[in-house]
């Protein structure tokens, strides 16, 4: 395994005004767009769904104070140092800002441009680097992923996580070390052992032919979520193909500005999935759906990949848009419950999927859909909480006490990240799930809630 802890991969060179208007600390691939900065009118709007802001109150931590830093860099009133890149940093990326502004601003697109420059125009000081280097050299990789979760299986066999808790030891490690180490969920053999077929065959007739991106985390920590969404697709009489050997979507490398390494993951996946002829691409994991969704974007600029990433990007659904989409054909029997729904951010923010999972979810018999007091975002988000763990923690705190005071029996969310992040705020006494498990323990006739 190889950290690379140089982030000058753009250097310092060609920092000059060129011709599409780049000037002061950005240089001249993609800086954030003149025009889209201009866009924003100061309004507020943003401030109430801002997490950061919400937890300071300082202007420079909303959306629409980070605008006015962004555009301070690129006319160059203002250096690409280290006071700009702490508020940068300290940004979420939830996106709840885009559909609260009345004036239709891409922070998103903002946001990623802005940290791409980061990345290449900021050298952070070793430790950072290190941590950063660290982190990107084990998650977007699904084989040191399954590696990981293996070595997290013998350490909680062993006893080992029980005895760092019970002796205080968690307590004396660096905040970031004792973030991902609270974060590590219980590893159940099986589950990680499991390997789904390469293609499993629909029920009856066949109505859709559908693609299944596994992932890296969801693949090795929530094996048994991949495993229920081709049992509820299948059911549903679609052919589900999972094509062998797929690797990271992308998705982390776009949210921490390492844009070549993204592509370069954007490509290898797309290239896996043209092997098979399919209507749908479905992901289970909000993150990467978002990012799925945005290859023809992402690779707009490269000719010999555009067309294909357009075509691959118009295919992706969440799985729940899947069966939306789709009339039930599998009888589901009931789960008496009441189940809060958590909108992770990328999935209701990012790609404005909202309706969907609540639909698929009130279709299981006696199960009650609980909506939450407060949508905002847990403090996951992506590795936010390993980089950041303290304003995470606040956010995931915050989140916990909604979800105790809305007394129900459990909770569905369908994303990975805010799985780990609630399940370390919340504690065991609360049964979470991905909102496809609850549709998968419908139709096989289980009820989840009675498993422990």
């Amino acid at each position: 395994m190889v950290l690379r802890l140089g982030s000058n991969t753009g250097g310092r060179s060609g920092r000059a005004a060129g011709s599409d208007g780049a000037s002061g600390g950005f240089d001249r691939h993609h800086p954030p767009s003149a025009q889209r900065l201009a866009d924003c009118v100061h309004c507020g709007f943003c401030l109430a769904a801002c997490p950061t802001y919400a937890l300071w109150g300082e202007e420079m931590d909303s959306p629409r104070g980070r605008i006015l830093l962004m555009a301070s860099v690129l006319e160059g009133k203002a250096p690409l140092g280290d006071s700009f890149v702490k508020h940068i940093d300290a940004c979420l990326g939830c996106m709840a800002c885009v559909p609260a502004c009345p004036s239709g601003v891409r922070y998103d697109g903002l946001i990623e441009a802005t940290r791409a420059q980061v990345e290449r125009n900021h050298r952070r000081n070793f430790s950072e680097r290190l941590w950063r280097a660290a982190i990107l050299a084990l998650f977007p990789h699904p084989g040191r992923v399954r590696m990981a979760a293996v070595a997290a299986w013998v350490y909680q066999s062993l006893g080992l996580d029980s005895f760092v808790r019970r002796s205080g030891l968690a307590d004396r490690l660096p905040p970031r070390l004792a973030t991902l180490v609270s974060l590590v969920p219980e590893v159940r053999l099986g589950s990680l052992l499991r390997r789904l077929p390469s293609v499993v065959p629909p029920s009856g007739q066949q109505r859709l032919r559908v693609g299944l991106v596994s992932g890296c985390v969801q693949a090795a920590f929530f094996g048994e979520v991949n495993a229920a969404t081709a049992r509820v697709l299948a059911a549903e009489g679609c052919s589900v193909a999972i094509p062998r050997a797929q690797g990271c979507c992308g998705a982390l490398m776009v949210h921490a500005g390492r844009e070549p390494d993204a592509l370069e993951q954007a490509r290898a996946l797309i290239e896996r999935f043209s092997t098979v002829e399919l209507d749908v691409i479905a992901v289970n994991a909000a993150g990467c759906g978002s990012t799925l969704k945005d290859y023809g974007r992402l690779l707009a600029d490269d000719p010999a990949w555009a067309a294909r990433a357009a075509d691959f990007a118009s295919k992706v659904r969440d799985v729940s848009e899947v069966l939306a989409s789709l009339d039930p054909r599998a009888p589901r029997h009931p789960i008496p419950a009441r189940v809060a729904y958590h909108d992770a951010c990328h999935l209701a923010q990012a790609q404005g999927v909202r309706s969907e999972p609540r639909a698929i979810l009130a279709a299981i018999p006696g199960l009650e859909v609980v909506e939450l007091d407060d949508d905002m975002c847990c403090g996951s988000a992506g590795v936010y909480n390993l980089i950041q763990p303290e304003p995470a923690a606040e956010l995931g705190r915050r989140k916990a006490a909604t979800l105790r005071a809305a007394g129900v029996d459990a909770l569905a969310t369908a994303n990975p990240g805010c799985l780990l992040q609630l399940r370390r705020h919340v504690g065991g006494d609360l049964q979470m799930f991905h909102p496809v498990e609850l549709v998968d323990a419908s139709i096989r006739g289980r009820n989840p809630l009675g498993r422990h």
